[in-house]
């Protein structure tokens, strides 16, 4: 074959390939691209939760208290950094025996574990149960006592005797003082707040609260009867006057804190209800008492 054939027959081969690259090309060009599946976004992480800030109905920084001196005879310590709570102790006795005469404090008050204790008292007396291990105070000395026997047993007067020293010394505290010592501490009342359960609460709500309760406590006039519980078994209590109850089941029902002042008498309940009154007052902006 001449060269000019073999010429002929490769213009052909590559027109040939040309042509059919041509419509290979617009064959996919005019074709809808294959579809996709929707891509999804993997979600942000949420931001890391902080704590909520207490709901504050009554601040503490609203308190007033009405000083019986004038500022620049106040001690010095008010202006000194709070220790830690573990460490709180000494100040508060110290701050405490400028307010209460330092003997009655070693009668009647717990030397350990102060501020946690007032701030579990304070949140269990509204409760039924506000168990003595965790009371500020110790317990009143000397035994209860009751009058008359079988169905007619009553809360005895001589029984409101034992409560005398306490009320006392509540009595001789000055109020004012004592507010602005509890406002000076009222960061440890806080932190002890949130270590008994309550981080998103505020510990001075609580104590407006629990004061108003116990004002709410009724005036009982007359003898109060009681009765033993019953017990069911051979065994016999051995120390049935810590065991007895209020034979009125309205009375039964009240809180720890409201049957701690019935049991105290009317006339000591209500030399309570006025100090509380007072401490009221000056912790509320408004001074609005019940």
């Amino acid at each position: 074959m001449a060269r000019p054939v073999w010429w002929v027959i490769l213009l052909l081969v590559w027109a040939a390939i040309a042509v059919g690259a041509y419509y290979w090309w617009q064959q996919q060009a005019e074709a809808p691209p294959a579809p996709q599946p929707p891509r999804v976004e993997a979600p942000a992480p949420p931001p890391p939760a902080t704590p909520a800030e207490p709901q504050v109905r009554h601040p503490i920084e609203e308190a007033r208290p009405e000083p019986a001196k004038p500022p620049a005879e106040e001690p010095a310590q008010h202006a000194a950094p709070l220790p830690p709570l573990d460490k709180s102790d000494p100040l508060v006795l110290e701050a405490l025996a400028t307010i209460v005469a330092r003997a009655s404090l070693g009668v009647l008050l717990e030397d350990t574990g102060i501020i946690r204790r007032v701030v579990a008292t304070v949140d269990n007396l509204p409760r039924q149960k506000a168990p003595s291990r965790s009371w500020p105070v110790k317990p009143t000395a000397g035994r209860f006592t009751t009058t008359g026997s079988g169905a007619a047993v009553h809360l005895s007067p001589e029984n409101d005797r034992r409560y005398e020293p306490f009320l006392r010394a509540m009595e001789a505290a000055d109020t004012g003082k004592l507010v602005a010592l509890y406002a000076r501490l009222y960061p440890l009342f806080q932190r002890a707040y949130a270590e008994l359960g309550y981080p998103n609460r505020y510990f001075n709500d609580r104590v407006i609260d629990v004061i108003d309760h116990l004002l709410a406590t009724p005036d009982v006039r007359g003898p109060i009867r009681v009765v033993p519980p019953e017990v069911k078994g051979p065994i016999k209590l051995e120390r049935p006057w810590v065991m007895y109850e209020f034979a009125d089941p309205a009375l039964e029902a009240r809180s720890a804190g409201q049957k701690i002042l019935l049991r105290m008498g009317a006339g000591n309940a209500a030399r309570v209800k006025a100090k509380l009154r007072d401490v009221r007052r000056q912790l509320t902006r408004s001074g609005v008492t019940p």
